[in-house]
């Protein structure tokens, strides 16, 4: 079932939530044991994300460095295969435009087909560890906009290879918004423009990047509406969980707390302290949000159910 069906459908906020793939080397039981916990609160769709290539170099006999791509975590198409087997709920694959070719996205896209799985979130990725600067594959995309259109010809029926003709796919597409701008963004108004652009394209709803402060939230929506995107627009929430977290998320997100949270964090010695305020302060989030009437509340578990949970059980 499409995303945006589940959303019709439902006269309550629904809830979801995002898993990253585990590292290589642990099994599938580590995904299920993080989503266990969180199946209580019945979320209609689960997310899973997509880990980009990183490069290490070797030297060889002759002195010369050679540079090979690895691979740290498992394929993203598998893991929802897996998910939507084992809980019939449905999988959100991320697709990225970094490390993909055109004709490597479409065979991703014809095995997500195959398996019945009919979400895609559409992102551009970040760029890898040794790059500066976002670096798009020599034969894919460099924006989120041209992944969108390249889904949207493979819905009407059009592949690569135009001699051979194969059925329409029937993907439901989400796109990322920004309710901070987007980092690289001039400003709020230009990362709209091209949010536009992405919905034009064919983005039939919005995940929002994690936010802590709800009045940008929803000031986003009123630009977004204001801008002429009104496709469903779900608000994206991450825990604080650790003492690492309150400086690793405003620099890694490029995002700000505001200045009360700011002011208990700052308190904080200890990573059950910073547990305890991240706690309250998602719960008063998913409250004003809930009651709000926002048709999702979509949680970032970093593959760490517990917070997410104590969380839920408040809300949902």
């Amino acid at each position: 079932m499409k995303v945006t069906d589940h959303l019709k459908v439902s006269d309550e906020t629904l809830f979801s939530f995002e898993i990253l793939p585990p590292l290589k080397g642990k099994s599938i039981q580590s995904i299920f044991d993080g989503i266990d916990p969180l199946m209580e609160f019945k979320p209609k769709f689960i997310n899973v994300t997509y880990h980009r290539e990183e490069y290490i170099y070797k030297e060889r006999e002759n002195g010369l460095l050679e540079k090979i791509a690895i691979r740290k975590r498992p394929g993203t198409v598998g893991i929802c295969a897996a998910i939507m087997n084992k809980y019939q709920v449905d999988a959100v694959p991320h697709l990225i435009c970094g490390g993909f070719g055109k004709e490597e996205t479409e065979n991703a896209l014809i095995d997500l087909q195959f398996l019945g799985i009919d979400n895609v979130l559409a992102l551009r990725g970040d760029s890898i560890k040794t790059e500066s600067n976002f670096r798009a594959h020599k034969d894919g995309h460099e924006f989120a906009v041209d992944l969108i259109g390249q889904i949207g010809e493979m819905n009407s029926g059009n592949y690569l290879m135009d001699d051979i003709k194969l059925e329409p796919t029937n993907f439901c597409v989400g796109a990322a918004g920004y309710p901070e701008k987007h980092f690289e963004a001039m400003n709020l108004s230009t990362d709209l423009h091209y949010l536009k652009a992405k919905v034009d394209a064919g983005a039939e709803y919005i995940v929002t990047q994690m936010f802590f402060d709800n009045k940008k939230y929803f000031a986003f929506v009123d630009a977004c509406r204001a801008a002429g995107i009104m496709v469903p627009i779900i608000p994206g929430l991450k825990p604080i969980k650790t003492m690492r977290h309150i400086s690793f998320l405003p620099k890694f997100f490029h995002i700000d707390y505001p200045e009360a949270l700011s002011k208990e964090l700052l308190k904080c010695t200890t990573n059950d302290q910073v547990e305890q305020v991240g706690s309250e302060w998602g719960i008063a989030q998913s409250q004003e949000l809930k009651a709000a009437n926002v048709p999702c509340i979509h949680y970032y578990t970093m593959s760490n159910s517990k917070m997410v949970k104590s969380i839920a059980k408040e809300i949902f």
